[in-house]
């Protein structure tokens, strides 16, 4: 019973979409149909994402790049603007939600050293924003993009047209804010080292994540459709498997498994006439608003893999789902990371956090929401 508490507690989402994939499957009748349903390569590049970002962590390599950085900016603004652009751009490659996992720790820890706990509040706040807006920008930066990429016929041209300009428009909003206002010097920090990294040197390091990087090397050779995923996929099982089979531990298994119950769910819908007709007309024509909206409710990743089971403009959708991780706290799952690192650390700031965070999202979501409109215009 602790057990079944836990998983409702902490994989919310999951928990969603297996009801949803329960109920759907007495309306339709388990059949050899179901296997057709999931994306097995989508379900196969996430995974093999997931293991090599979190071998990419346990090296230490993104906190070392962090410190590197820190040391060198000469105060509290431009140790601001260090962390947003360090979280904007390494979402790109290594995922919002590990970027977050991996800065805003860190980032508590050396402004609770100089700074008072406001500064900090919106530093968090900035960075989460920085890292679900900058994920945006490639196929690879989170689960959404890498699933309506690989499910859709679009090409990275028109994937990049779709979502570069809203990470441009973001990314100077974040300086604007970063560097407006009062600055003060950074006092004197410094940041411990993870346990067993003082032995670590660069180069050690750097033969680490040789391996690593041949392996994410292919599976963006997998992304861009130019190698078929399955010798991918087994490739990176065998070489996890002789340098660090610990890694296994450090997949988000449950995350796939939404995946699949959502997969089950969307193709369930599908086979009702009535509902799949009702879907259809209310997405088609509106994938842009819808996936904001819905990504309000259920989140973004969710939203992405329910609409594009009946939309037929992928690249509205991205767009909507990537602008839909503004707004509320759920809108981004990655979001919640950043809430429940600060609330560890500022029990009595929960309420603070949550008006912070909902003020600046909203104002990034509605400029980037007006951008969208514009752009809309002009195409029309």
């Amino acid at each position: 019973m602790k057990l079944f508490k836990l998983i409702l507690k902490n994989e919310t989402v999951f928990c969603i979409s297996f009801l949803l994939a329960v109920l759907s499957s007495f309306v339709v009748k388990p059949d050899m149909q179901y296997l057709e349903y999931p994306d097995y390569r989508t379900i196969a590049l996430l995974f093999c994402l997931m293991i090599i970002v979190a071998g990419f962590q346990a090296l230490g390599l993104f906190r070392m790049l962090g410190h590197f950085l820190i040391t060198r900016a000469g105060s509290i603004k431009g140790l601001s603007a260090v962390m947003i652009l360090l979280c904007f751009f390494s979402s790109m490659v290594i995922t919002n939600d590990v970027t977050l996992i991996t800065f805003v720790p860190f980032t508590i820890l050396v402004m609770r050293m100089g700074g008072r706990v406001e500064r900090v509040l919106k530093l968090v706040v900035l960075e989460t924003i920085a890292a679900n807006l900058g994920s945006m920008a490639t196929p690879i930066g989170n689960p959404q993009n890498l699933y309506l990429y690989s499910v859709s016929d679009l090409t990275a041209a028109e994937f990049m047209q779709a979502v570069l300009p809203y990470a441009g428009l973001s990314l100077l909003l974040l300086m604007a804010v970063t560097l407006i206002g009062k600055d003060e010097p950074l006092l004197d920090v410094s940041v411990e080292e993870e346990k067993g990294g003082a032995g670590k040197t660069v180069g050690r390091m750097l033969r680490g994540a040789a391996p690593l990087l041949i392996l994410l090397l292919l599976c963006l050779l997998v992304v861009f459709r130019i190698l078929p995923y399955q010798p991918v996929l087994i490739c990176v099982i065998l070489v996890i498997l002789v340098i660090n089979r610990k890694l296994y531990w450090s997949v988000d298994y449950f995350l796939l498994l939404t995946f699949l119950c959502f997969f089950v769910f969307i193709g369930n819908m599908k086979r009702i006439p009535e509902v799949s007709e009702f879907l259809i007309s209310a997405v088609q024509g509106r994938e842009l608003l819808t996936g904001i909206l819905t990504s309000q409710i259920i989140s973004n990743v969710p939203a992405a893999i329910l609409l594009s089971g009946f939309s037929s403009d992928f690249s509205a959708l991205v767009t909507g789902v990537n602008l839909g991780g503004l707004g509320t706290l759920i809108a981004s799952l990655a979001s919640l990371i950043s809430f429940k690192f600060f609330a560890k650390e500022y029990p009595d700031k929960k309420g603070a956090f949550m008006k912070v965070f909902t003020i600046w999202n909203l104002l990034f979501l509605l400029v980037l929401g007006a951008e969208a409109f514009l752009i809309g215009i002009a195409a029309g």
